[in-house]
């Protein structure tokens, strides 16, 4: 007979023997690959000038956007004091054209000389900061001929949506905030579907991806997910920059997986499996349709603070401005400064939005194309111009995309889950272009 003693022993030694046949393995394996070791390895990979470098570039981008929402009200109360709308629309009604031309004539005139008066600080802010900081590959015609086209695009469609906004601001004076909110989702959606097909090609030279290793893996990691891979583009961004990009982009029969030609050449075969993961994980989640529909509901908002401090701004200087109301084509300056403002205090919520969907499309990435190294790789090479370790509301308030930091501590923690006996691998130094 066993005494009690014993039999106490012996649970102990089988409870342990359980325990180390079933939970230390796992232990064990954990402990081998350290997530937070593997994550502050591939951060390092930027360090010193490099890393002051990239952060500079990305805080300072945040200033701007507070000064170019300045600039725009400047411009718009420019306009205003000087009376340049109510002109324009005078000067159509006296010489008997009808008020649709008018308000077109409006449209146009502003959006002109909005960009002209602009374009001195884009200048700044888009090319020579750019080239300051090794990011532009343009000359300056080449740049302003880039601007030059997309003048002319947004004075074709900008036009024509003032136009339809307006008719419907004098047919539904109080509700046309939000008969104006379908009319804007409408176009969103018009402008995703013909963006692929009709507006990139007049920026770039959009051509087949060649036959070979990587159109294989894309090719193969898309017909596992559902998505359709008849076609699969590579654009020359080269021209432009150094950035690496890739989407999947279009809605219905203009869908295409496009990939830019920095991508293609300056990442690993790894890298680039991990970001047409992503992109796919965009389609295959259903971002596109849940993007529109969040603009839409942002714009509703606006568009309704919008129609209750628009009028009371017009009484205040509607006399000396010459605009008549809300209605009228001269209240353009008004209405824009308005949307500047409110969407400049909306940028943390926009920010959020988009962050969650980019984390999203991580997440399904990881998981597509099952390279952790890969994506922590290519989410390094961002490092240049998004700044790679931010505080935590630095993150939530200012950043469009989960950061670098975030990026690398997931793909880790997605590699110690994922693959037996991971372990470390040490990157390269990244160094930030020089101009």
């Amino acid at each position: 007979m066993v005494e009690m003693g014993d039999m106490m022993a012996w649970k102990r030694i089988a409870a342990a023997a359980f325990l180390s046949v079933t939970l230390l393995p796992g232990l064990a394996h954990a402990a081998g690959f350290d997530v937070d070791h593997a994550t502050q390895t591939w951060l390092a990979a930027l360090s010193g000038p490099a890393k002051a470098r990239s952060d500079a570039y990305f805080e300072g981008g945040i200033w701007l956007s507070l000064w170019g929402t300045l600039l725009s009200v400047g411009i718009y109360w420019f306009l205003l004091r000087v009376r340049l709308l109510p002109k324009v629309r005078d000067g159509m009604q006296r010489s008997g054209w009808r008020p649709w031309l008018g308000m077109l004539a409006c449209a146009l005139v502003f959006i002109t000389v909005d960009t002209a008066l602009s374009l001195p600080w884009s200048f700044y802010t888009d090319y020579l900061r750019e080239r300051q900081y090794g990011l532009m590959n343009q000359s300056p015609g080449e740049w302003l001929g880039d601007q030059a086209i997309g003048l002319v695009i947004s004075a074709l469609f900008g036009s024509v949506l003032l136009l339809v906004i307006y008719a419907v601001i004098r047919s539904y004076p109080k509700h046309w905030w939000l008969i104006g909110t379908g009319v804007s989702a409408a176009a969103i959606t018009l402008m995703v579907l013909i963006a692929p097909v009709f507006i990139v090609p007049l920026f770039n030279t959009t051509t087949e991806l060649p036959a070979g290793p990587v159109r294989d893996r894309i090719v193969a990691m898309s017909k596992a997910q559902g998505v359709p891979a008849e076609h699969i583009y590579l654009i020359d961004a080269s021209r432009q920059s150094d950035r690496i990009s890739a989407n999947v982009s279009g809605i219905g029969p203009t869908i295409r997986i496009t990939l830019n030609d920095n991508l293609l050449n300056k990442s690993t075969p790894a890298e680039t499996a991990a970001v047409m993961g992503h992109e796919l994980g965009h389609y295959v989640l259903g971002h596109v349709w849940r993007m529109i529909l969040s603009l839409t509901l942002l714009t509703a908002a606006m568009f309704w603070l919008t129609a209750r401090t628009v009028p009371p701004l017009i009484r205040y200087g509607g006399q000396r401005w010459g605009v008549r109301g809300i209605a009228d084509p001269a209240s353009l300056p008004v209405l824009a400064g308005a949307v500047s403002v409110l969407s400049l205090l909306a940028t943390p919520l926009t920010n959020t939005l988009i962050r969650a969907h980019e984390s999203e499309a991580d997440a399904f990435g990881l998981d597509a194309a099952r390279e952790p190294d890969g994506f922590a790789g290519a989410a390094m090479r961002l490092s240049p111009y998004r700044k790679i370790a931010p505080g935590p509301l630095e993150e939530a308030l200012f950043f469009d995309h989960p950061s670098g930091q975030t990026r690398v501590r997931m793909a880790m923690q997605w590699k110690k889950d994922h693959v037996p006996d991971a372990t470390e691998v040490v990157p390269p130094k990244l160094l930030v272009r020089q101009p």
